[in-house]
């Protein structure tokens, strides 16, 4: 799938104005807070890292401010603060060069955010390097990666505002790769290997460009990154792909083309499930997980899924779309206790 070039802004402007209310406390020590923030966004001088975030949110009249930051990444929901009362929020960012697709550009230096929100007020932020913090690593294609513009989005674009400080998103996931370009570029996993930790997670979602790569070979890709992760000490996960938004004429996705089947006759997430079993890797079916959603809200509903009213696209996800199938793996992260209950947003 190809790559979707579109221009960022380096800042957003706010169609309500955001409220900047000075902090009773939280600016002592660490990094300046709102001084570094001008109307909509902040920007933190700060070299490639991880970083806690800690704002206050709230102001005399009723709020409701989200976060987004670096490339279009969520990382705080719309959060409601009554009038005159304060909310504090943390989060864990990560920070690298390219800030978005790692084949794509540079992007700014340092940590940029974006306040967003239908009420947004910030009263004050604090920047500090992250001690001790959890990465999760994602490997996958444009399905999955911080896409650089509206109206696409990829579900890892979305999974952070899902965690809380303390675990952070790292997503190296590039659009049009397969496991074979994946595994041969040398800013794709060569790069993403040696950053792993003991302990970091790495999801693996790789299929949608795997349109002629035999079933010998995409089993012995993913066996190949399995291995990798483990010998840095990190847990793999593979996910089976999202499903092409594709019904036949009874309602169902039952096809080849909904669910990832090659032009060789390779189903992708069959054999993905398979390698999982026999590797001992815990395993997360977006296939199914996105199969049950898109069916049950019928060929009209789950268009908002994806971009099949803007772009007559029916394979890359929308804001809405991205953020609900992020939902998903959030879900199955905490049930398959991969991450603890304590460090994920619900509802």
């Amino acid at each position: 799938m190809r790559r979707f070039n579109i221009a960022v802004l380096a800042a957003v402007t706010l169609s309500t104005a955001l409220s900047v209310v000075p902090a009773h406390a939280g600016e002592a020590g660490g990094r300046p807070g709102l001084a570094h923030c001008t109307a909509g966004a902040c920007h933190f001088d700060v070299p490639p890292g991880t970083y806690d975030v800690r704002v206050v949110l709230g102001a005399k009249a009723a709020s409701a401010t989200s976060i987004s930051g670096e490339t279009r990444r969520s990382l705080l929901p719309e959060t409601a603060a009554p009038a005159g009362e304060r909310v504090t929020r943390s989060f864990t960012v990560n920070v690298r060069t390219p800030e978005g697709e790692p084949t794509g550009p540079d992007g700014t230096a340092g940590l940029d955010l974006r306040i967003g929100g239908s009420a947004p007020a910030l009263a004050g932020i604090k920047v500090t390097p992250a001690r001790h913090a959890r990465q999760i690593f994602l490997v996958g294609d444009s399905t999955v990666c911080d896409q650089p513009g509206d109206p696409y989005s990829g579900w890892g674009q979305q999974l952070p505002q899902y965690l809380r400080q303390g675990v952070s998103v790292a997503n190296y996931a590039d659009s049009g790769e397969s496991t074979v370009t994946y595994l041969g570029n040398p800013r794709l996993w060569a790069t993403v290997r040696p950053l792993i930790r003991p302990g970091d997670l790495v999801l693996v979602q790789l299929a949608h460009n795997d349109k002629t790569t035999d079933e010998a070979t995409y089993r012995a890709n993913l066996e190949a990154l399995v291995a990798g992760v483990r010998e840095r000490g990190g847990q793999p996960v593979l996910v089976t792909p999202i499903v092409r938004r594709w019904f036949n004429t009874d309602g169902t996705l039952n096809n080849g083309t909904a669910l990832l089947v090659n032009g060789l006759g390779v189903d992708h997430p069959a054999v993905t499930r398979s390698v999982a079993a026999a590797q001992d890797v815990p395993l997360i079916d977006l296939t199914a997980k996105t199969k049950a959603l898109v069916e049950s809200l019928g060929v009209e509903g789950s268009k908002a899924l994806y971009l099949t009213n803007e772009a007559r696209d029916n394979t890359h996800t929308s804001v809405r779309g991205a953020t609900a199938y992020a939902g998903l793996v959030r879900d199955e992260l905490v049930t398959r206790h991969l991450v603890p209950k304590g460090k994920v947003r619900v509802g």
